[in-house]
């Protein structure tokens, strides 16, 4: 007996030692429920989406796509949702591309208003645009019938048809095109222009010839993500379209779900639809880019971007930009200011400009929605912008730095809301939380949740951006001198991403901020947000109030911008 204690207490530390190493670590913690959250995201509302749709208490059925597609104006609703993306897709290709290429290869005049012309526009929500367009060119109540009235004749502009949706959706997205296309352009070298020119070619020879090849993969990734956009459009077919049974694929699900009883089954048909088309759209945008090696021509060979004059053609293309300038800044704003500050909608009159008041704008105060619309928004962009950018954070350096099997499998599954419209997301969604025992749906947290997803893609690509732009070795730097992951992840890396994650938390506040189309089949009384009350405005005829919250709409969103990058020249690194 006396010689066995020793053995006893020898094997207690070799015990406590093997419970240790079986117990997990903050870093497994972090990386398992990052990974398990993206993967639930990103998977199970299309899951349910799929079984919701193709089967029912009887088991496999294809019922709902029965209803969905044996309508006799399935076919309108197809050509009208195609014709719809692809015009609104090139619109905003010839807009953005050109823009971009005056802006960088020519000595356009205004080079300043570029800016605000491709800023501006991404901070007006979709809806407010669309609404603003309406008071511009509705054949009703439009400013500028008003104006060509007494040339062209009553109701000349007509912006609830096919074309006006797809001159507002177009000049919504060319801001896009052209941030794409800018860099397109500052990347190919002049020189084989100017060797054209000089041996006699035109200038629209040289662009057709020269310019327009050497940036094909720009051009063709431009047009069709502009089109899987214009596909997921919900803001320009809800409010231009069913005015006149314009029908998409968006459109036409909102108004399958409005219906008493909803036909999930059926609007989940249609949504699997979009979905295809979609995927389809982004497999080819993808093909397309990687065949960028082919036209590059940026090389170590003295490569120094020179504008060419335009000449004569100068004071043109200024007046150009004035007027781009016109149509997608100051118009929309201008008109939506006006209209806040009326009793009641009105042509521009003296007598319009005499009744103006703030009335609008202390209605709003005293409207307890607009308040709680407001709350909610701000809470639903700030949590869901730092909820992502941390998340993607840790995603990042599971893609980029760990050595775990699989860890391509997270950046997979963190791209798959992208292929998902905003519209078939909240269907998901609600496919999922009405039937989960949770009790979230109708809450404002179902809609952080759909924030979150749809964002997610948008949050990996600038983590995992500014993750491969910083060295490894800083991170075993510390990791020799005695630091654990978590002390290297949050005093080593974190400061360094910063700058990346800030982009990327203003990008997704911005969105979130102006989202419409997953929320307007998931918010309940008492949880709306701004885009949702100006939504319900709009439909209850409310144009000054609307107006008005538009206004307070867009203030806000750019102060909160510029306080985000003001906060954000503090952070990351400095320089001496």
């Amino acid at each position: 007996m006396t010689t066995a204690a020793p053995v006893v207490r020898a094997a207690e530390p070799v015990a406590a030692a093997r419970r240790r190493r079986w117990l997990p670590t903050p870093k497994l913690v972090i990386i398992v429920a990052v990974a398990g959250v993206i993967g639930y995201l990103a998977l199970v509302p299309l899951y349910y989406l799929l079984w919701g749709t193709f089967f029912d208490d009887a088991g496999f059925t294809l019922d709902g796509f029965a209803r969905a597609y044996g309508d006799s104006q399935i076919g309108s609703l197809v050509l009208n949702s195609l014709w719809f993306a692809v015009g609104s897709a090139v619109l905003s290709l010839v807009v953005g591309t050109a823009l971009a290429y005056l802006n960088v290869r020519t000595d356009v005049p205004f080079k300043g208003l570029f800016f605000a012309a491709s800023i501006i526009p991404l901070i007006i929500p979709g809806i407010l645009y669309t609404i603003s367009w309406i008071f511009l060119a509705s054949p009703d109540i439009g400013l500028l019938n008003r104006a060509v009235e007494p040339v062209l004749g009553p109701g000349f502009f007509d912006v609830f048809t096919i074309w006006g949706m797809i001159w507002v959706e177009g000049l919504h997205l060319s801001p896009i095109v052209f941030l794409l296309m800018v860099a397109a352009f500052r990347s190919m070298d002049p020189s084989l222009e100017e060797s054209a020119l000089m041996c006699g070619a035109s200038r629209w020879q040289v662009f057709r010839k020269i310019t327009a090849p050497l940036t094909r993969p720009a051009i063709i990734a431009a047009v069709l993500i502009m089109t899987v956009r214009s596909l997921e459009s919900f803001e320009v077919p809800a409010l231009l379209g069913l005015q006149n049974g314009i029908y998409v694929f968006t459109s036409r699900i909102y108004f399958v779900l409005r219906t008493y009883p909803p036909d999930l089954a059926a609007a989940g048909s249609l949504a699997i639809g979009l979905l295809v088309l979609a995927m389809i759209g982004v497999a080819i945008s993808h093909l397309a880019g990687r065949s960028g090696k082919t036209f590059q021509t940026v090389t170590g060979k003295g490569f120094r971007p020179r504008p060419m004059e335009l000449g004569r053609w100068r004071p043109v293309t200024g007046a150009v930009i004035l007027l781009y300038f016109f149509f997608t800044v100051v118009a929309p704003l201008c008109v939506l200011l006006y209209t806040s500050l009326l009793k009641f909608y009105q042509p521009p009159s003296l007598d319009a400009f005499r009744s103006m008041t703030l009335e609008n704008y202390r209605e709003l105060l005293e409207l307890s929605q607009a308040g709680t619309a407001l709350k909610n928004s701000l809470f639903l962009g700030i949590a869901s912008a730092t909820l992502v950018m941390a998340g993607m954070a840790v995603a990042a350096w599971i893609v980029v730095r760990s050595r775990i099997p699989g860890r391509g499998l997270i950046d997979q599954f963190a791209f798959v809301p992208l292929v998902i419209p905003g519209l078939v997301l909240g269907l998901a969604l609600s496919f999922v939380y009405l039937r989960s025992p949770v009790p979230i749906y109708g809450t404002i947290f179902i809609l952080l949740i759909a924030y979150c997803t749809r964002y997610m893609p948008y949050g990996m690509r600038y983590a995992v951006t500014s993750m491969h732009q910083i060295s490894a070795e800083l991170e075993e730097s510390a990791q020799v001198s005695g630091a654990s992951w978590w002390q290297t992840f949050r005093r080593v890396l974190l400061p360094l991403l910063s700058p990346g994650l800030l982009a990327g938390w203003i990008y997704i506040l911005v969105v979130s901020f102006r989202e419409l189309s997953s929320s307007i089949l998931l918010y309940s009384p008492g949880n709306e947000v701004l885009s949702i009350l100006i939504f319900e405005q709009y439909e209850n005829g409310q144009f000054p109030v609307l107006s008005a919250l538009g206004v307070v709409m867009v203030l806000t969103l750019v102060v909160l911008v510029t306080v985000a990058y003001k906060l954000g020249a503090k952070v990351g690194l400095k320089q001496d």
